[in-house]
């Protein structure tokens, strides 16, 4: 689409509701609205910037009355897109949304695709790309501590970091260009040991910031737990009992679920999604050996295994069976239904596991769920006692740019430590320049910013 284009979409979820906003953006963004728009307070030829207009949306065929809203308009660049951008914001009904829609599109007005608007702020200079990314994190943000984190993204705090250090590598690069014009000079130009000093401190930060990756895609991402074990083992009491309410059907006969049930909950800022599967057993039920290979399939994908063993029980085949499955998979033993009799001890399992990474709960009475819940966490995100520093990456395209940053920067400090010639070592600065400006979009490729875009929703 051409940039030049005004273009308009539904800016809110699609569905009833109370309000529903229409976002129109370009060149003829108010020319565009004003033979569908009647207000005794707007004035077209002049009208005032960041102001609320009280109004009807009008049909020109027959002038009929659409819907009663209000009207702002944003005069470019003082705008989310840096363009002339009008709202409509008006209720909350499908048909009616898609009607006002189809009113502004008759007038010549193109429609959205995904992140079309927040690629036009991009584009015109009121987000660099790492900004513009975090917006979509701030829209899918699935707890508390990742929101903050897009919203110290948004903010710009990542795009400061990478100037600095990209600032820090322009200095140097300044200073090896200069060697290279000036031969003859060399040696008063360069200093190695100064150079290497500054490129052991870029390294440093480099990988101060890479190593919050992990932390930083968990608190985005989350976890994926699956509860698994043989029927019985009451793998769907211990669902209920990890995300608070009774989301799986618990009764005393085996097999009782046959589908994955999925529900997410929060443990210390990480969203967790937990996985009830069906028990695993031989069974001729066709059904139930569906839901069997439903739980094989999730096990392999899981970040960690919760194996549920029943301890009113000794260790069967089942249990032996699901222990071998699991193999290398991170795992954590739970020893269930410690309020009955105790029949399978730490001792008969510490063969398989070690004694410390073992659990022992009563789903059904709650015991030891706290003591579970900080042992998922700590077993796959480490510590979390600490809040979330001002900068943690949470994109893999930042980790890959920040990687290739540092590979380079490693190149040019060895390269200064055996005296390489200057216009060698300049290669690989530039390339830690290009890769810096990846993240900030300076020198990011027509088909990678397509990409980003393209997940972003309709209207954003």
């Amino acid at each position: 689409m051409d940039t030049n284009d005004t273009i308009a979409a539904i800016a809110t979820p699609l569905g009833q509701g109370g309000i529903g906003i229409i976002r129109i953006s370009g060149p003829d963004a108010l020319k565009s609205i004003v033979p569908l728009f009647s207000s005794a307070s707007f004035n077209a030829d002049n009208p005032a910037s960041h102001h609320l207009y009280h109004g009807s949306i009008i049909d020109p065929a027959d002038n009929s009355t659409i819907d009663e809203v209000l009207l702002s308009y944003m005069k470019g660049p003082s705008s989310y897109t840096g363009e002339d951008t009008v709202e409509i914001n008006c209720h909350g009904g499908i048909v009616l949304l898609q009607k006002i829609l189809s009113l502004v599109q008759a007038q010549g007005v193109q429609a959205a695709g995904p992140g079309d608007f927040t690629k036009r702020a991009f584009l015109n200079g009121r987000l660099d790309l790492s900004r513009a990314e975090a917006v979509i994190d701030v829209i899918e943000a699935r707890s508390e501590a990742g929101l903050k984190l897009a919203s110290r993204q948004l903010g710009g705090d990542l795009s400061r970091r990478v100037c600095e250090i990209r600032q820090a590598v322009i200095d140097i690069t300044a200073l090896i260009e200069a060697s290279i014009d000036f031969p003859e000079d060399e040696t008063e130009i360069l200093d190695h040991d100064a150079l290497r000093k500054n490129t052991a401190e870029i390294q440093s930060e480099l990988r101060s910031i890479i190593e919050t990756y992990r932390q930083g895609s968990l608190y985005r991402m989350g976890i994926h737990a699956v509860i698994c074990g043989k029927p019985n083992a009451g793998k769907s009491s211990l669902l209920n009992a990890l995300v608070g309410n009774r989301r799986s059907i618990v009764t005393s006969v085996p097999g009782t679920t046959r589908d994955i049930v999925d529900e997410t909950v929060t443990l210390q800022g990480i969203p967790v999604t937990f996985h009830d599967t069906a028990g695993v057993h031989h069974t001729e039920d066709e059904i139930e050996r569906i839901g069997i290979d439903l739980t094989m399939e999730r096990i392999q994908d899981a970040d960690i295994v919760l194996l549920v063993l029943d301890g009113s029980t000794a260790l069967d085949t089942h249990d032996k069976h699901l222990i071998d499955m699991v193999g290398k998979k991170s795992v954590i033993p739970v020893i269930n239904k410690i309020d009955l009799a105790h029949i399978l001890s730490l001792t008969d399992i510490t063969p398989y596991f070690q004694e410390n990474t073992v659990f022992q709960v009563s789903a059904t009475q709650n015991r030891g769920i706290d003591q579970l819940k900080k042992g998922i966490v700590q077993a796959v995100a480490g510590d979390t006692t600490t809040s979330p520093s001002d900068i943690i990456i949470t994109n893999a395209r930042h980790l890959k740019a920040l990687e290739s940053t540092l590979k380079h920067v490693q190149l040019v400090h060895e390269a200064l430590g055996r005296n390489i010639a200057p216009d060698l070592i300049a290669v690989d600065l530039q390339a830690a320049l290009h890769s810096l400006g990846d993240i900030t979009g300076e020198t990011t490729a027509e088909d990678i910013l397509d990409t980003i875009f393209s997940k972003f929703c309709i209207g954003k």
